[in-house]
């Protein structure tokens, strides 16, 4: 049966990036060659520094997002401090391309909600005004908005989102997947790495590899920490 995911897999081509660029001393990334994404939600994990977000951002900008977040349409950019591992980067694609797509950057909500509302108001997707909503609310109304068979590339979502928010958009996430979406998320929260049926790919240890979501730092860590203080 043919995949009907958007991005099916990924390869670095090494050769194309310069021998001196701090992309060879990301451990994890500098050992990736091909990566392949094996189901309709793909979640990236590991500690800061190890080459989640570059790699995010490179899948984004290869596939046609804007480097600073927003849909295939959007070209603004306030500050161009992109990596050039999107250059070196080929996407092996599905066979039908998404109806609709989104990355979303935490730090860059705010401009992208701007343009929303204003220069790229009255596309086919209708948002409401997300200048009237908390930063939680407007970054989850992208996805309640979102049509099924949509691609969306989320960098640390949960930065926004309250524990029963990050709950509401693990559910979004899980449904919106089951009507045909494809999503790719880096993330540091327990709850949204607990999303049903996600490839989790975890950064550490120097490579990247597919890891049981229960047996992440960020899950042992949380848990012991509860333990700790709950007796």
């Amino acid at each position: 049966m043919l995949s009907s995911r958007f991005i099916r897999s990924i390869s670095i081509d090494w050769e194309a990036i310069p021998q001196d660029s701090y992309l060879r001393g990301i451990l994890a990334l500098m050992r990736l060659e091909e990566l392949e994404l094996t189901h309709d939600v793909t979640i990236f994990v590991g500690e800061n520094g190890t080459g989640k977000s570059t790699l995010l951002e490179a899948i984004a900008v290869a596939s046609g997002f804007n480097r600073e977040g927003g849909t295939l349409n959007f070209a603004h950019s306030s500050y161009d401090d992109v990596s050039e591992l999107h250059e070196a980067l080929t996407l092996v694609r599905g066979f039908s391309r998404p109806k609709w797509g989104q990355y979303l950057r935490a730090e860059s909500l705010y401009n992208v909600a701007t343009l929303v509302n204003t220069e790229y108001a009255g596309g086919h997707v209708s948002l409401p005004d997300l200048h009237a909503q908390s930063h939680g609310e407007s970054f989850l109304s992208f996805l309640r908005y979102a049509p099924a068979r949509s691609l969306l590339i989320l960098d640390e979502p949960e930065a926004a989102l309250s524990p029963r928010r990050q709950l509401e958009l693990a559910k979004l996430v899980e449904k919106a997947a089951q009507e045909g979406s494809q999503f790719i998320i880096v993330t540091h929260s327990p709850i949204v790495m607990g999303i049903r049926d996600a490839q989790v790919l975890s950064f550490d240890d120097g490579s990247v590899h597919e890891v049981d979501w229960r047996q992440t730092d960020a899950v042992r860590v949380m848990r012991d920490y509860l333990a700790e203080r709950l007796g």
